[in-house]
């Protein structure tokens, strides 16, 4: 209960510090991550598509639907057009996909 008191309490003035030293270019590595951590922790739910498409990408290792839980596509890069072909339930399952060469 006090720790949660005390950072609700802090929270915005370590905002504002990571704010300040990020427009004045002073490096301030360990407050920014704890920040970036802190946020991430107390977030349900985060975008992660950038990563999910770099998997697919060089790995053509498909990703979920948020829209559609349980579907898992693999998007095509190489040749646009042929986009998000859905690959079936399993998660990570490597694709075998003639335009991308994988």
């Amino acid at each position: 209960k006090f720790f949660n008191e005390a950072i609700q309490r802090c929270q915005p003035a370590w905002r504002r510090v990571v704010c300040t030293a990020i427009m004045q270019g002073i490096p301030i590595p360990a407050f920014t991550s704890a920040l970036s951590f802190f946020d991430a922790y107390r977030t349900e739910r985060l975008p992660a598509n950038l990563i999910q498409a770099q998997r697919d990408y060089w790995g053509s290792r498909t990703y979920e639907l948020s829209a559609n839980p349980g579907t898992f596509v693999h998007t095509c890069w190489k040749n646009p057009p042929i986009s998000a072909r859905r690959i079936g339930p399993v998660k990570g399952e490597r694709v075998v996909c003639q335009c991308c060469a994988f």
